[in-house]
């Protein structure tokens, strides 16, 4: 199939790609990597009037070294900079894990961290590290520019809280605690497909203690899901408590990869796994 037809606007800096958007009335839509988005247009499951290729703003791509550990990544940043990014595998070497489960070579070659986040797919692997990392999205529009916390980001499938004349700039992931271990799994039928579901993890001991756990789910909500009451249940509990949370914390579809189930059955599998991963790397 083929597009709609539509008219084309290739911006070369923000307030242009602003001013594209802000003229089309609520119906433009901006074009980065085009590897969601692309399809869909294809399938006219997106139909737009404008859209607005911010592929030629140099300044929305890079990765900056912040304080205390952290990472400024801009938004045009492709998955494959991620994945093989020196400051990511010193920093969050739980992301530089992720990344390597992002679809095929080609894909993230093409694919940029803003347009997975903006596309808010929850089987994706950016949005799940995004919330466990307690990131914060930086946005622009042309009534001014906002911060929005990861878990805030994240409304439904596909949508989040960005308006309509509003672009990422860029995504701040604070740093890491001190000797904090990490645990990455995911499930999927083939190697690139999207994951049917996914955990991660990030934990922090004192001694044999844990008093710092975060868990992030994909491919089993709505959304991409910090596992609360996993994590709380790590602390008080241990391991195969969080595990048993974690399962009841999520609410899966049934769909033809699997079902809702099935989904339930892997969430507390994987957690158990990622969390292991991370106590034995965090007490070392």
């Amino acid at each position: 199939m083929k597009p709609a037809p539509f008219e084309y606007v290739r911006a070369t800096s923000v307030n242009e790609a602003l001013a594209a958007l802000a003229a089309g009335n609520g119906e433009a839509k901006l074009l980065a990597g085009g590897q969601s988005l692309v399809p869909m247009m294809n399938f006219r499951l997106v139909d737009a009037p404008v859209f607005v290729d911010i592929n030629g703003i140099a300044e929305l791509a890079g990765i900056e070294a912040t304080a205390n550990g952290g990472l400024r990544i801009g938004a045009l940043t492709r998955h494959y900079t991620l994945e093989t990014s020196d400051a990511v595998r010193t920093r969050f070497p739980v992301l530089h894990e992720a990344m390597k489960h992002v679809a095929h070579l080609a894909i993230r070659n093409r694919g940029t961290i803003g347009g997975s986040l903006s596309h808010a797919d929850p089987a994706a692997e950016l949005p799940a590290m995004a919330v466990l990392l307690n990131a914060m999205i930086v946005t622009v529009s042309s009534s001014g520019g906002r911060e929005i916390a990861a878990e805030d980001f994240f409304l439904a499938p596909l949508t989040t809280a960005l308006e309509p004349d509003e672009i990422v700039l860029a995504i701040d992931f604070p740093g890491l605690p001190p000797g904090a271990g990490w645990g990455f799994e995911e499930f999927a039928q083939r190697r690139g497909d999207f994951a049917v579901a996914g955990a991660a993890a990030v934990v922090v001991m004192d001694g044999d203690r844990v008093t710092e756990a975060r868990i992030s789910l994909m491919g089993v909500h709505d959304t991409p899901l910090r596992a609360s009451a996993g994590e709380q249940a790590l602390i008080a509990g241990g391991i195969d408590a969080a595990a048993a949370a974690a399962r009841r914390e999520v609410e899966p579809m049934n769909d033809l990869h699997g079902s809702a189930d099935y989904r339930r059955h892997l969430v507390e599998a994987l957690t158990r796994r990622v969390l292991r991963a991370a106590i034995e790397m965090a007490a070392r």
